[in-house]
């Protein structure tokens, strides 16, 4: 954002410091002038060629073109001008909206004026509190194979009565951040699979993503909301890197709590 506003300022600049006009000549042409008057049947114009005034006759200049350059080069400087109070006003707002947020890393909803913690979940590999316990403490391999994501219980404890939600996320490490839709699974709800190839060893993330607005308030703090309204469920705000089996996740409600069926294996 700040290298945008740079490089606007600095194109408004130039139009200002150089004031370079075309004057259009009937025959074809043109003739670079910082400015100009016209008196009488001459127009005296000062040369950026050589530096100094000079004299030409009104017939031999297309006046008619020469204004209407002059007024759509105005009517750019306008917009351009307008973009950059825009983006201003944008960063002057951003800036008063991450005073909102707390320092602690987290998530958090915001609920109208207020600002409340989404407390972070619990996460169940493949079936395993133990694994999931041991993964917070230092990332657990993933097996070649299918590693699942859950979280225990049909429903988040943290729901939402909007549709696009709001929320503010502070994290010292983002690598890939978003927010998710859960599968409904028999006894919980699932939020990813991990697919580990045995043969080059890489790992692919698959998990149900909402489209989102992202905002930058500051480095390592966003603003993120649907761009759709959503639908009833369950979802989650997540974070994790990919390939590393790291997903931290914050779930949430909305409207009553109904889940996605979660996607049956294929038939072998």
């Amino acid at each position: 954002m700040f290298q945008r506003i740079a490089i606007l300022a600095l194109l408004l600049l130039l139009p200002l410091s150089a004031a370079r006009i075309k004057l259009y000549m009937k025959g074809g042409g043109d003739l670079i002038v910082t400015e100009y008057r016209i008196e009488e049947d001459r127009v005296h114009y000062y040369s950026t060629e050589r530096s100094q005034w000079e004299v030409i006759p009104l017939e031999l200049i297309d006046m008619e073109r020469t204004r209407e350059e002059e007024r759509k080069a105005a009517a750019w400087r306008e917009e351009r001008e307008a973009e950059n109070r825009a983006i201003r006003q944008e960063e002057r707002r951003a800036r008063t909206e991450l005073h909102d947020v707390p320092l602690e890393d987290g998530v958090y909803f915001l609920d109208g004026d207020k600002v409340a913690p989404v407390p972070q979940s619990d996460v169940v590999l493949n079936g395993s509190k133990k694994r999931a316990f041991l993964q917070v403490i230092a990332p657990v391999p993933v097996l070649p194979g299918k590693t699942t994501v859950d979280l225990e219980g049909k429903e988040s404890k943290f729901a939402v009565a909007e549709a696009r939600p709001m929320f503010y996320v502070r994290l010292e490490k983002i690598s890939r951040m978003g927010v998710l839709r859960m599968r409904d699974k028999k006894d919980g709800r699932r939020a990813q699979v991990i697919e580990k190839l045995k043969a080059t060893g890489e790992s692919f993330e698959e998990q149900d993503d909402v489209e989102l607005f992202r905002q930058q308030l500051a480095p390592s703090v966003y603003k993120v909301w649907p761009v759709e309204p959503l639908a009833p469920g369950e979802y989650a705000v997540y974070e994790y890197t990919p390939g590393e089996a790291d997903i931290r996740i914050w779930d949430f409600s909305y409207g009553g709590g109904t889940t996605a069926p979660a996607p049956q294996p294929a038939a072998p």
